[in-house]
């Protein structure tokens, strides 16, 4: 009875870790990556122990103003010409000033996931925030969707010039179930993702 009890309780924390971790994500600030550079994208593995999915920090100095850049991770629609996998975008208005947007991903070896997010910007002259999380969407079986996924992006003005932003990254993936060697499904859609799309957002900016 004490075995089953105590694997009860980590079963249920594991389960709480699981559903605090969006809610966490949306409100936390990305870890410390230290200086940020211009000609280089930091990345870093801050997955938690006991969780499902993964979790990535990211950052650069992009050289261009922060209302262009801000402007640029709201153009959803724009969305394929700068992210990995994604192939198309459905843009909804969502409440309070938010957006729903149905995403299809394009995987290695005809791997296709389907999920929609809900983004929630907030935008002022010294920063730009845009948080997203998953919602439920209808019609979808579970091998055609992903278990969870939240984040944000955290812009601001490079104090030893404004005319080029930080650009900070925060992403949490939970694939759901994935059958034996399909593990880098996580991967694609984060950790081997985001210096991509980092580097497309850093070449999409300077091409306007």
């Amino acid at each position: 009875m004490r075995k089953a009890s105590m694997t009860s309780i980590t079963n249920m924390m594991k389960t709480a870790a699981a559903l605090l971790l969006p809610a966490a994500l949306a409100q936390a600030a990305p870890p410390d990556l230290g200086p940020l550079a211009a000609n280089k994208v930091a990345l870093q593995d801050v997955s938690q122990s006991g969780v499902a999915g993964k979790t990535f920090a990211a950052g650069t100095v992009i050289a261009a103003p922060l209302a262009t850049l801000c402007a640029a991770i709201q153009d959803y629609a724009d969305y394929p010409s700068f992210m990995p996998n994604v192939d198309k975008v459905k843009v909804s208005a969502g409440a309070g000033g938010s957006a729903l947007l149905d995403l299809t991903l394009k995987l290695p070896m005809g791997k296709v996931k389907k999920y929609r997010l809900r983004m929630e910007p907030k935008a002022g002259a010294q920063s730009c925030r845009l948080a997203w999380k998953l919602v439920p969407s209808e019609g979808l079986k579970p091998d055609e969707t992903i278990a969870d996924t939240s984040g944000h992006w955290q812009l601001a003005p490079l104090a030893a010039d404004r005319g080029k932003t930080e650009v900070r990254y925060l992403v949490y993936t939970d694939p759901g179930p994935v059958p034996i060697g399909f593990g880098w499904i996580v991967d694609s859609m984060s950790k081997d993702s985001i210096p991509k799309m980092l580097e497309a957002l850093r070449a999409r900016v300077a091409s306007r």
